[in-house]
């Protein structure tokens, strides 16, 4: 019977770790690892970052040159069972790898913004962006306008000449910004 108590206390206690687990990388902190160049050089292929998730948990719009998570995937809705599915030990257990769909890019325009990009230059709102991060200037093509929807942000890699974001995908519905990259390394 101790044998059996025993193993009861340590199940418990593992029980408490795993849940404990779900709910920090479902509403907290989760880890991610950068896929690709399209942060150079703020952000490097393979690398590792945390992102805070109570913004995305509460719905609270990043602040402008936020780096972000977003799932791809703007063409269908998430729900909560996404975010239990995609956090890291279901993901293991089940075998699946959602990292793909997660791209890490940095928040351009928010809800009603403007963005022009006009001979290889980013404005919004009529006002050039200061951008000191990133790698070089986007080649210049035909000038482009961006009207960002309501619920919705306009996100761009600091690699922008070789970056998949709003500009190819689409605006990012804010339930779609997975976190924001924290100051954890």
């Amino acid at each position: 019977m101790k044998v059996w108590k025993e193993i009861r206390g340590w199940l418990f206690s593992i029980g408490i770790a795993f849940i404990l687990s779900l709910f920090i990388g479902i509403f907290v902190i989760q880890p991610y690892k950068v896929d690709g160049h399209s942060m150079d050089p703020t952000l490097h292929d393979r690398q590792r970052i945390y992102a805070e998730k109570w913004s995305h948990t509460l719905g609270n719009v990043p602040d402008y040159g936020d780096i972000v998570i977003i799932d791809s995937r703007v063409d269908r809705s998430r729900t909560f069972m996404d975010d239990i599915k995609e956090h890291p030990i279901i993901a293991m257990l089940t075998g699946e790898s959602k990292q793909e769909i997660f791209f890490v890019k940095r928040l351009i325009g928010k809800p009603g913004d403007k963005i022009e990009i006009k001979e290889g230059k980013v404005y919004r709102n009529g006002q050039l962006l200061n951008e000191p991060y990133i790698k070089e200037q986007m080649v210049i093509g035909p000038d482009q306008v961006y009207n960002v929807p309501a619920d919705h942000v306009f996100v761009m890699g600091d690699n922008r000449n070789n970056s998949k974001d709003s500009r190819m995908i689409g605006y990012i519905p804010l339930d779609h910004v997975m976190g924001i990259k924290g100051f954890f390394k």
